[in-house]
């Protein structure tokens, strides 16, 4: 089971950290993907981190504003969302991908459990 909280309503500019907090499954066999969703839009990807967090991949949409990490004790993923904008609103989802194959953590097919989302809404 994932379960995302830290959504809300923040200005244009401003920093958000959204948490998945998964359960079980051994959270060390899985990457972690984040992916949104915008009204009357296609659900796209956001960031993924690898099994160990050693490695990060992001939507060129995100990089240099957006971090993921993972803190595999506490079984738990993050985003860490900085210099806000209105297209950044959308519901954000996290996601957990079996594969080991890197290639496969931008593709929202290869991923098997699905949290329920947080609204994330920038004002202008």
């Amino acid at each position: 089971q994932l379960v995302e909280s830290g959504g809300g309503l923040v200005q244009a500019g401003g920093s958000l950290r959204l948490s998945c907090a998964a359960s079980g499954r051994t959270f060390t066999n899985y990457a972690m993907g984040w992916f949104r969703q915008a009204p009357g839009k296609e659900r796209e990807f956001v960031a993924a981190i690898n099994r160990n967090g050693g490695s990060t991949w992001y939507a060129d949409s995100v990089k240099g504003r957006f971090t993921i990490s993972r803190d595999n004790p506490k079984t738990t993923v993050y985003l860490h969302m900085n210099s806000l904008k209105p297209e950044d609103t959308a519901v954000y989802f996290c996601a957990s991908n079996y594969y080991s194959n890197s290639d496969y953590y931008t593709d929202q097919y290869r991923y098997d459990n699905w949290g329920q989302g947080t609204q994330v809404t920038v004002s202008s």
